[in-house]
C-alpha cells in the first residue's frame, strides 16, 4: 500500500495507470488494522525498496516496470521532484498517509516482485512462530500472489483477504487469482470475517 501504486503523483499514476482500484483497500485496512494490533499478531508491511544505484536489480527486473523505455521506470527520478521510483526511503515506497504505521510494526524491504526473495521475511515469521499470513495490498496479481504463493512453497497457511487487496489489471487477472489461491495456494476470506474471529480474542 504505497505512494508509487496508490497516489496520486506516483509512478503508476505518472505512467498512466488508473490508481482508484488500488485505493480501495486503504477503508476497510483502517478498520481492522487497530483490531489487529490489539492481538497477538503482527502487522508486517512488505514495501519496495531498491539500491539507488540499481545494483540489486537485473535488466530483466528493471523491464518489468518500463518495458518500452518510454516511461518512468524504476530508479528514474520523478518529474515532480518526489524521489526515483521505488528507490529505498523514498516518498514512493512510503506507506499511503491514511494507514498508519506503529513502532511494533515490522517493516520488510523488498527489491523483486515476491517478497520472498532475497529478504529477511522468512526468517522473521519463523523467529515471531508464524504459521500463517493474511496477504492484503497491491498489486494482487503481481506482488501479493507471488509473495503468497511463496509463502504457501514454505508451508505457511495463506489467506487472502478479498476486500483488503486491488490492482490496476483487468478483471479476468482479478478472477484468475483468487480461482488459483483457493485451488492451489490457500484460501480467502474478508476483513469481517477476520474482525468477527478475532474479537473474542480482544
Amino acid at each position: 500500500m504505497i505512494n508509487v501504486f496508490c497516489t496520486k503523483g506516483g509512478g503508476a499514476d505518472l505512467n498512466g495507470f488508473d490508481i482508484k482500484p488500488c485505493r480501495a483497500p486503504i477503508e476497510p485496512l483502517r478498520n481492522l488494522l487497530p483490531i489487529v494490533r490489539q492481538t497477538p499478531m503482527r502487522v508486517i508491511w512488505l514495501n519496495w525498496g531498491v539500491r539507488p544505484d540499481l545494483l540489486n536489480m537485473p535488466p530483466n527486473q528493471l523491464h518489468i516496470f518500463n518495458p518500452t523505455g518510454k516511461g518512468i521506470g524504476m530508479g528514474d527520478p520523478s518529474p515532480d521532484g518526489s524521489g526515483a521510483l521505488l528507490e529505498k526511503d523514498s516518498w514512493g515506497t512510503a506507506v499511503v498517509d491514511e494507514l498508519e504505521q506503529r513502532p511494533e510494526d515490522v517493516l520488510v524491504e523488498k527489491h523483486r516482485i515476491s517478497g520472498f526473495w532475497d529478504t529477511p521475511l522468512d526468517s522473521i515469521l519463523r523467529n515471531m512462530g508464524a504459521r500463517t499470513i493474511f496477504f492484503t495490498g497491491v498489486n494482487m496479481d503481481q506482488c501479493v500472489l507471488s509473495t503468497l504463493q511463496d509463502a504457501s512453497f514454505l508451508g505457511y497457511g495463506c489467506v487472502l483477504l478479498t476486500d483488503c487487496f486491488a490492482t490496476a489489471s483487468p478483471e479476468y487477472c482479478v478472477k484468475a487469482t483468487l480461482y488459483n489461491v483457493n485451488f492451489c495456494f490457500g484460501i480467502t476470506s474478508d476483513s469481517s470475517a477476520l474482525i468477527s474471529a478475532l474479537t473474542p480474542v480482544i
